[in-house]
C-alpha cells in the first residue's frame, strides 16, 4: 500500500462489487502479478449477494450448449452459429482456469460449486422443428458441438426428460438436442470460494458494508475513489492507479459519475425476474436436465423459458421461468430512484430511442407484470402438462440492467449481452450488461486486464504464465487444443 502526497491510501487496482466479476479479476491478476496491491470494496454485508447469487442467476454455466437465442435463423432458414462457438470457447476458458484452481489446490472441491446437467434444446411444432434440426447439422459439423445428439422420438425424449413428455398427444410435433457435457454453475459458491483465496493465499480481504459514492480524477495518482461506509457513515478517501466497476445493475450509476468520454450517452432498462420453483421432492428427482425452449415471437432473448435442474445449498432443485418483471431498481438490494437518477442529458435521446424501437419488449413487460400465479403454471404446463400448483412457488430473481447505446439511426440501441467501457488509457474499466455475464467472467476479465495491465500480457514471463492458466484464450482454436482442454478441464472439476 501507498500513500499519495495528500495522505490518501493509494491501490494499484480497486475492485468496485463484490460479484464473480471482481473475484475473478483480482484473482487472475495476483496470481499474474502476485505483488500487485489491490482493493475490494462490497456495498452489502457479504459477498454474491446481488447477480452472482445462486437464487439470482440461470446457473446454466452458458455455454450455448442449448441457448437458441445465440443461433439465429437467416431469412434463407439456414442457422448461424458464429455467437454460440465465441460463447461456447468463453465458458471453456473460464472452467480452464477453475481446473487451474483445482490442480493448485485453491480450490478444494470444485463439485461445491460444478456438477454435470445435461443440456438440451425442445421445441413443438414443424417450423420449430425445422429450426431445431438445422440448427443441429450446422452444429454437429463443428468440432465444439460434434457431440450434439437430435431426434423427434418422443421415446427417446422420455428416456432425456420424461416430465415433459408425460401426459402428451402422441401426434404431437416435437423435437429436441441434448449435448451430454452441460453443467450447472453456483455462481454465488464459485464466487464465495474465490474471495476465500484472495484472503488466505493473498492477503486481500473483501472490505464490506463500503459504498463507492464516486470516483474523481486525481493530480497525483489517477483516481480519487471516495467511499461510506453503510454502517458508521464515515466516508474515506482512497487513490487508485487503476479502478474496475464490476457493481452489477449499480455499475452504470457509478460511470456516469466518472469523468471519462466514453461514457457518453450509455443508458440502462431494468429488468427484473421471477422464478417457479418446485416443491415436491418426487418430481425434483424425475428431472435431472435443463431444457430451454424458443421465445414467443417478438419476446426478447431474456424471456427464453427453459426448465432447469439447480444445485443450490448443497440441495437439488427444480426450476421453471424466468418471469420478467419490472421495478425502477438497478440492484435487488437498490433504491426506486436508480431508473430516474440514470436519465441524463447524453443519453435521454438514447433511451426515448431504444423506447420507441422496443416497444414489443415493452408490450412483454406489461404483460408479464400483469400475470397472475395461475397464469405462470399454465405457462409451466407446456411444459409440464400435469404441473400442479401445490406443487409450486414463486421466488424472486435477481435485478438486471440492459444496456441502451447511442445509435446513429434508431438514437438508441438495447442491447443484449455484456460491454466493457473503458477509459483511452485503461485506468478504469466499466462492465455494463447481463447473460451471458458470470458464464464467461474470465474471457472478460482477461480483457479489463488486458487494457489495464498490458505490461502483464505482453512480457514473456506473463504470456507463458497465461498459457498455462488458459490455453485457448486469444489464440485461434483448432479441434486438437479445444479437445484436449476440455478433457483437462473436466478432468480436473470432476464432469469426466
Amino acid at each position: 500500500m501507498m500513500n499519495n502526497a495528500n495522505g490518501h491510501k493509494g491501490y494499484d487496482l480497486i475492485c468496485v462489487g463484490g460479484g464473480i466479476m471482481s473475484a475473478t479479476l483480482a484473482l487472475m491478476t495476483k496470481i499474474l502479478q502476485p505483488n500487485i496491491n489491490i482493493l475490494l470494496l462490497e456495498r452489502l454485508d457479504k459477498v454474491a449477494q446481488e447477480s452472482s447469487a445462486a437464487w439470482n442467476n440461470a446457473g446454466t454455466g452458458h455455454s450455448a450448449l442449448c441457448e437458441l437465442n445465440y443461433c439465429p435463423e437467416k431469412e434463407d432458414r439456414s442457422v448461424d452459429i458464429s455467437k454460440a462457438i465465441k460463447i461456447c470457447n468463453q465458458f471453456e476458458i473460464s472452467k480452464q482456469f477453475w481446473a487451474y484452481l483445482t490442480n493448485q489446490g485453491l480450490i478444494k472441491d470444485p463439485g461445491s460449486f460444478i456438477k454435470k446437467v445435461p443440456h438440451h434444446s425442445w421445441v413443438t411444432g414443424e417450423e420449430n422443428s425445422e429450426y431445431l434440426e438445422n440448427r443441429y447439422k450446422v452444429m454437429k459439423d463443428h468440432f465444439m458441438f460434434d457431440s450434439i445428439e437430435f431426434t423427434k422420438d418422443s421415446e427417446k425424449m422420455k428416456s432425456w426428460f420424461p416430465l415433459i413428455t408425460e401426459n402428451r398427444d402422441p401426434e404431437e410435433v416435437m423435437a429436441a438436442s441434448r449435448i451430454d457435457r452441460g453443467t450447472e454453475v453456483n455462481y454465488g459458491s464459485l464466487t464465495e470460494q474465490l474471495f476465500h483465496i484472495l484472503e488466505t493465499e493473498y492477503d486481500t480481504p473483501v472490505h464490506c458494508n463500503m459504498e463507492v459514492l464516486d470516483v474523481d480524477p486525481d493530480n497525483n495518482v489517477d483516481w480519487d475513489v471516495i467511499v461510506q461506509n453503510t454502517k458508521t457513515k464515515a466516508i474515506e478517501h482512497l487513490c487508485a492507479e487503476h479502478v474496475f466497476i464490476g457493481a452489477g445493475g449499480g455499475s452504470l450509476l457509478l460511470l456516469q459519475k466518472v469523468e471519462i468520454d466514453e461514457k457518453e450517452g450509455y443508458g440502462g432498462f431494468p429488468v427484473s425476474g421471477q422464478w417457479l420453483v418446485c416443491k415436491n421432492e418426487e418430481i425434483i428427482k424425475q428431472h435431472h436436465a435443463k431444457v430451454y425452449s424458443k421465445a414467443g415471437v417478438g419476446d426478447p432473448p431474456m424471456s427464453t423459458p427453459h426448465l432447469d435442474t439447480r444445485y443450490i445449498n448443497g440441495k437439488r432443485e427444480l426450476l421453471f421461468g424466468p418471469f420478467a418483471g419490472f421495478s425502477p431498481k438497478f440492484l435487488k438490494e437498490g433504491s426506486n430512484l436508480d431508473l430516474f437518477k440514470s436519465i441524463k442529458t447524453d443519453n435521454i435521446s438514447a433511451m426515448l430511442g431504444a423506447f420507441w424501437h422496443n416497444l414489443p419488449l415493452t408490450k412483454y413487460l406489461v404483460t408479464q407484470v400483469s400475470m397472475s400465479f395461475e397464469d405462470r403454471m399454465d405457462s409451466l404446463r407446456k411444459f409440464i402438462k400435469d404441473a400442479k400448483n401445490e406443487d409450486w412457488e414463486i421466488k424472486v430473481a435477481g435485478q438486471r440492467v440492459q444496456i441502451i447505446k447511442k445509435d446513429d439511426y434508431e438514437g438508441g440501441k438495447l442491447r443484449f449481452g455484456t460491454e466493457v467501457v473503458s477509459s483511452k488509457n485503461g485506468s478504469i474499466t466499466c462492465l455494463l450488461g447481463a447473460s451471458p455475464g458470470a458464464s464467461t467472467a474470465t474471457a472478460i476479465m482477461l480483457e479489463v486486464i488486458q487494457k489495464a495491465f498490458p505490461e502483464i500480457m505482453t512480457t514473456p514471463e506473463g504470456l507463458e504464465k497465461l498459457k498455462t492458466i488458459v490455453p485457448t484464450w486469444n489464440t485461434d482454436v483448432h479441434e486438437t487444443l479445444f479437445k484436449e482442454c476440455l478433457g483437462k478441464a473436466n478432468g480436473a472439476l470432476g464432469l469426466d
